[in-house]
């Protein structure tokens, strides 16, 4: 009689146990988060250095928040060639800083309560 493993294809999961989700680190303002919430930038096997939208592409990643602001700092204080051990092409630079131009300009902050003085 064979005998059922532990951890088999009919495992079930503990239903109060939330989910692990994954984070990471913007490179631009250091702030973690979820990893669904950055852009992901990959230092391809040749070399380029490219958005991975889909988060899976071969190569060294670095992960960036969705605000220009963050890609700007990255990109002028070397941030992202450090992350990625890599000096960026120009051209490369100059497609990753088209890509942050058409983000979502920042929220501007809020300013805080008035207090009664």
């Amino acid at each position: 009689m064979p005998t059922p493993s532990k951890a088999g294809a009919g495992a079930k999961r503990q239903p109060g146990r939330p989910r692990h989700v994954p984070q990471r680190t913007c490179v631009g303002c250091r702030s973690t988060a979820a990893k669904r919430g950055f852009v992901r930038v990959v230092r391809t096997p040749e070399g380029q250095v490219v958005v991975d939208p889909t988060g899976k592409a071969n190569g060294r990643g670095a992960y960036l928040c969705a605000s220009p602001s963050c890609w700007e700092v990255a990109l002028k204080r070397g941030r992202l060639a450090q992350s990625l051990r890599a000096t960026i092409a120009e051209e490369d630079r100059g497609a990753l800083a088209q890509y942050a131009a058409g983000l979502a300009p920042d929220e501007p902050a809020a300013d805080p309560p008035a207090t009664g003085v």
